[in-house]
């Protein structure tokens, strides 16, 4: 063999094995280099998972803030997004539009949503009843967008909605673009304005609030359970709703009811659900204590945005109760609580940084207490209910067996928004030692003053009757310790039957029993079968009735 051979032989000798040792360097690094980029975005030492937090909680009985922080700053909502669907959705329910049976079809676009899902196919159908345990309990977020197209026609006509409505509820820092939540820019909100939005929930549409508190449902022959752990396991949580995006960390809105206690609490940014669970619990703990018993903050529907959208401090007994209250333990469950599980990253998103608008509140008189019920979708502003108050002179009371019916201080169902809302009369009785007798007959239609078989011959009485139907009975829903609890009451059973109350003529009467004064609420101007009828319907609502003769 020549030099010059074995020299090129050498050489390529060389070359093979300095080419297999790069590449098994390289090979062995790759695996490396991914467990470190692994690392680095699952919460390692070089990058800490750490979404912003935000938190309020809220005592629902009388719309006091008890505890904030940075409560009206904006975040992601994630799935909490859901809770403004099922709004629209329960609205469509209550309107008569929609049936828990109606079948909602699957279409590509809702087909195409990335889970948490029900893996629903294009040209299927889901009926209602199902889409909303679905959303509740498993955060179906193809069933969220078949929803927003069944009611808007399309997921972005569905945000328009969620916008208006939002802002009738005086969410004025919220700002939906699609029905489930998923990651997207410009989708903020507030804990102020989620815990607004929780409250209208249960004030509108109490009848469908139980769905909040299911712990699970079968859906072809799956169980499925609630991602609300707190569910069944801490005393008085009955719903709401929880979420997860990248950006928001893990978040939830809470009810609680316990010893006629009520709260709603709302949490953004854990770092963990068992993070994000174990403060919203430490916040209930601390405040539950020293919350209201009895029910006084006005129902949060449409148009109240002026009494709820900027939330009372709470009085400063609940305060100093809550000061010496044991500390809440934020930062230790917060910081000892697991990282999150590793998860598709979805697309990474930042909070808007554009300036929110500023909130509106508008300076309600404090008579403004009966609740409107605007039109759907309205966002005009809330007008007082005009009272009347007359004096009425009648002749010789004799007093019926007519007892009172007790005090009731339940949180009532609001009004739906197709109602139109009563005039509601104030009559006050005035005894008179020897009142003279009527010069003549009295009209068809009459009010009882306290009791049943009682004439009012005055004319401001007989103006005010003249505005019912010549119906001779009237029916009483109620003995309240309050005036307003009185119209509250009123307009809650005029919504109730409203095939039969809605011409009659409501008014609230003060009676004197013992050293306190009740406020009896009734509608005159009835039918006998009207009525009857009205006292079946208000009485299957579990509105107390009672029959009487004018």
């Amino acid at each position: 063999m020549s030099p010059s051979r074995a020299c090129i032989q050498r050489c390529c000798r060389w070359g093979i094995l300095a080419l297999a040792t790069t590449i098994a360097v390289t090979t062995v690094a790759e695996p490396a280099n991914a467990r470190f980029r692994r690392h680095r975005h699952s919460g390692g030492a070089e990058e800490k998972y750490d979404p912003a937090y935000a938190s309020i909680i809220v005592d629902a009985n009388s719309g006091a803030t008890m505890q904030a922080s940075e409560a009206d700053s904006p975040r992601h909502p994630a799935s909490l997004t859901k809770l403004m669907t099922l709004y629209l959705l329960f609205e469509q329910l209550q309107a008569g539009k929609l049936k828990m049976s109606t079948e909602l079809p699957v279409s590509e676009h809702a087909s195409s949503m990335a889970p948490s899902k029900l893996d629903l196919k294009p040209g299927e159908s889901v009926d209602v009843a199902t889409a909303i345990r679905a959303i509740v309990t498993k955060s179906a977020n193809d069933v969220a967008v078949i929803v927003a197209e069944s009611i808007g026609g399309t997921e972005l006509g569905f945000a328009d909605k969620m916008n208006a409505k939002a802002r009738a509820l005086g969410m004025m820092h919220t700002n939906y673009h699609n029905a489930s939540g998923l990651p997207d820019d410009a989708q903020i909100t507030t804990a102020r304005d989620q815990s607004v939005l929780a409250r209208a929930l249960h004030d509108r549409f109490p009848q469908y609030f139980h769905f909040f508190s299911m712990q699970n449902f079968v859906y072809r022959g799956k169980t499925i359970r609630n991602h609300n752990h707190l569910l069944g396991s801490i005393p008085g949580v009955d719903g709401m709703k929880t979420g997860y995006i990248h950006e928001s960390g893990f978040n939830i809105v809470v009810s609680v009811h316990r010893d006629n206690r009520a709260l709603v609490a709302v949490v953004f940014g854990g770092r963990s659900a068992p993070a994000r669970d174990a403060h919203v619990v430490s916040l209930i703990n601390n405040n539950i204590n020293v919350a209201a018993v009895k029910h006084t903050a006005p129902m949060v529907v449409e148009g109240w945005h002026t009494h709820v959208a900027q939330a009372p401090a709470a009085p400063k007994e609940q305060l100093e109760k809550v000061a010496s209250a044991t500390p809440v333990a934020v930062a230790s469950a917060l910081a000892s609580a697991p990282a999150p599980a590793p998860v598709a990253d979805p697309p990474q998103q930042r909070v808007a940084t554009a300036e929110p608008p500023q909130r509106v509140v508008a300076a309600a008189p404090a008579a403004a207490l009966v609740p409107p019920t605007p039109s759907p979708g309205s966002t005009e502003p809330i007008r007082p209910v005009p009272v009347h108050t007359v004096s009425v002179q009648p002749g010789a009371i004799h007093t019926a067996s007519l007892s009172p019916l007790p005090s009731d201080s339940r949180k009532l169902t609001p009004p739906p928004a197709t109602a139109n809302p009563p005039v509601v009369t104030t009559v006050t009785t005035v005894k008179t030692a020897t009142p003279p007798p009527p010069a003549k007959p009295p009209a068809p239609t009459q009010f009882a003053s306290a009791s049943a078989n009682v004439p009012v011959p005055t004319a401001a009485a007989q103006e005010i009757a003249g505005k019912a139907p010549r119906g001779g009975w009237m029916i009483q829903v109620g003995a309240l310790e309050s005036e307003k609890e009185a119209k509250d009451r009123l307009l809650t059973a005029q919504t109730k039957a409203k095939d039969q109350l809605s011409e009659a003529s409501p008014f609230t009467e003060p009676v004197a029993k013992g050293d306190k004064t009740l406020y009896r609420a009734r509608f005159a101007g009835l039918e006998k079968t009207q009525a009857e009828a009205a006292c079946k319907n208000l009485k299957r609502s579990e509105i107390p009735c009672m029959l009487l003769k004018n």
